[in-house]
């Protein structure tokens, strides 16, 4: 799997525009270790896994990798591994793990369009009406009319919005990363910019007036709508609303970007209000194959619903990679082995990087890095090492050679 990105484009796609979900929570538990269930078989070494996660940290340079893998249920081969390589923080040296806690970016979106299925399933709001009917005035400027633009196309970005993230002075964000931002005035902000030249086009604009729908329909935020809906009854533990706190409670990686006179900069503190909905939240690794599975499992939809969020539109793959597709807060993406993986990717500005997929079999897998991938080849990179983790056969499947 490859993407064709430059890197600058790719931090506004899924870094920037991966960061979304503002205030809530006060207070959440410490992320704590998560030991397989008893009923899973010892795994032997992930051989293939292990040189892929290796390649990101020895050739890449990426400071951290940490891939968590489990399977379609308790009682599955290898029901749950992991790889890890590098380090969490590279002052301490202290090693990468699975467990801590990192800035998920865009993956937010999946929690968001999950919602607003929901509210759907309730006959609360309808997918194809108007987003005038829900927020009059709020979309009518530079061309852009709110009443010929629908819910579903906000949520599978073919809007026409802009992404405020393009703006100009989204060029250097590091230059912004301690201010706070609320969900009109960015989508303000993109009312002002060109309109996107393709159909598709991701923008996590999008995603802060579908945010603002859930508010205007439940009479809460999205943030609490969400918590309440999926972090609390699914047990996210280590799943959070950072809000205007820059800092990451309990155990963290650090993350790192290259800083503006090119030195490699701890930017693991920073305000994500500015990514609203789209892309703000705090989780874990396992906390999001727990949601995926969830998710996938049928427990937070109904079929119609989640069938609904499976079906695609094709991606511009100079925005995404190629192969890929869009649905409603979820990527397809083809699969080395056959069939395809489905689930988000994210990114925020200050490094972390994220993804969570589900394949065919019901496997699932959760990447966290400690830094953006910085070249088009540290991508292709990262996305091999899904690859190779949903389709790489566990340890106890394999035949002597």
């Amino acid at each position: 799997m490859a993407n064709p990105l430059p890197t600058s484009a790719f931090r506004r796609r899924t870094g920037l525009t991966a960061v979304a979900l503002a205030c809530l929570l006060t207070a959440a538990p410490a992320a704590a270790a998560q030991p397989p269930p008893a009923t899973s078989r010892p795994c032997g070494p992930d051989t293939a896994l292990s040189r892929s996660v290796h390649h990101l940290v020895a050739k890449d340079r990426i400071a951290g990798a940490a891939v968590l893998v489990t399977g379609a249920g308790p009682d599955a081969p290898c029901a749950r591994r992991t790889v890890t390589d590098g380090v969490a923080d590279l002052r301490t040296g202290r090693p990468m793990n699975s467990t801590d806690r990192l800035r998920v970016g865009s993956v937010t979106k999946t929690f968001t369009a999950t919602v607003v299925l929901q509210l759907a399933a309730e006959r609360r709001l309808s997918l194809d009406a108007p987003v005038e009917r829900y927020l009059p005035g709020l979309i009518r400027a530079g061309g852009h009319d709110g009443r010929r633009i629908t819910v579903r196309q906000l949520l599978q970005h073919t809007s026409g919005l802009p992404d405020y993230l393009e703006a100009p002075e989204w060029e250097h964000p590091e230059r912004v990363r301690y201010r706070h931002f609320e969900p009109r005035r960015l989508i303000a902000r993109a009312l002002r910019l060109p309109r996107p030249e393709h159909p598709w086009h991701y923008a996590t604009t999008n995603y802060l007036v579908a945010g603002l729908i859930v508010r205007a329909v439940t009479g809460h935020s999205p943030e609490s709508e969400i918590t309440r809906r999926i972090i609390a009854p699914l047990g996210l533990h280590d799943t959070y609303w950072p809000g205007d706190e820059s800092r990451i409670r309990g155990p963290h990686s650090h993350s790192y970007f290259t800083a503006e006179d090119g030195r490699r900069t701890d930017g693991t503190a920073w305000n994500t209000t500015f990514g609203g909905v789209g892309g703000a939240l705090v989780s874990t690794p396992a906390d999001l194959t727990r949601f995926a599975t969830a998710l996938f499992g049928g427990r937070l939809l109904p079929a119609p619903r989640l069938a609904e969020m499976r079906r695609t539109v094709a991606a511009d793959p100079d925005r995404l990679w190629p192969g890929a597709r869009y649905g409603l807060g979820l990527i397809s993406s083809p699969l080395s082995c056959g069939g395809s993986w489905w689930g988000h990717a994210g990114t925020v500005p200050g490094g972390h990087r994220a993804l969570v997929a589900t394949g065919p079999d019901g496997r699932t897998v959760a990447v966290a890095l400690t830094e953006v991938p910085a070249t088009l080849q540290a991508e292709r990179d990262f996305l091999d090492v899904v690859d190779t983790a949903l389709c790489e056969a566990p340890s106890t499947e394999r035949t002597p050679a």
